[in-house]
């Protein structure tokens, strides 16, 4: 797992190109594409990505700041909705809209939703030299007020295909595929000690 420090350093410097310090201009190590990491460092950079998509898309309803996360041609189905975006542009429209909702004064003033990772369910593995495809399972949780507190509503499956970038030096989410949604799984798990 990385520290939330190394976490942002990492989103960081895949966001943002090298640059000769003097000009501006991209420095000569970058000129040539790097090639697509693999291994461990390409695990913990799809790591990476998915947290911050996931944190952007639920708990902190930041859209604009997952949307370099996505790729221009990024289509997202689901299991329940069919094609539920047919481009990252439709997609975040459809996000800044919920998040909006939630705001002082909208319908959904003050809902809060929360999605957690089940532990050990994910996978990643090498698509040749352009990319990356992860699977794993987590869980959906709405806040339920302090009598309450998170409530787990659901879960489901997810398959990411993260395409990587060379002139950016980055992956980008090009599909996702959401399935089995449906009640929440019991956790912890029967029979855990």
């Amino acid at each position: 797992m990385i520290a939330a420090t190394g976490l942002a350093a990492l989103l960081l410097a895949q966001a943002i190109p090298s640059a000769d310090a003097t000009s501006g201009a991209p420095s000569s190590a970058s000129a040539a594409a790097p090639p697509m990491p693999t291994g461990a460092e390409m695990t913990a950079r799809i790591e990476a990505n998915d947290a911050a998509l996931f944190w952007n898309f639920f708990e902190a309803c930041d859209p604009a700041a997952a949307a370099p996360l996505l790729h221009e041609d990024f289509r997202m189905l689901h299991d329940l909705a069919g094609v539920a975006a047919a481009s990252a542009e439709e997609f975040l429209a459809g996000e800044h809209e919920q998040c909006d909702r939630r705001k002082p004064g909208g319908e959904d003033e003050g809902y809060r939703n929360r999605r957690l990772l089940v532990p050990g369910s994910r996978t990643i593995k090498q698509l040749g030299d352009w990319g990356a495809l992860e699977e794993a399972h987590h869980t959906f949780l709405e806040w339920r007020g302090e009598e309450k507190g998170w409530v787990q509503t659901g879960g489901g499956r997810y398959i990411h295909i993260w395409q990587w970038m060379p002139q950016e030096a980055r992956f980008r989410l090009l599909e996702s595929l959401s399935l089995d949604h449906g009640a929440a799984p019991q956790y912890p798990p029967e029979g855990a000690q």
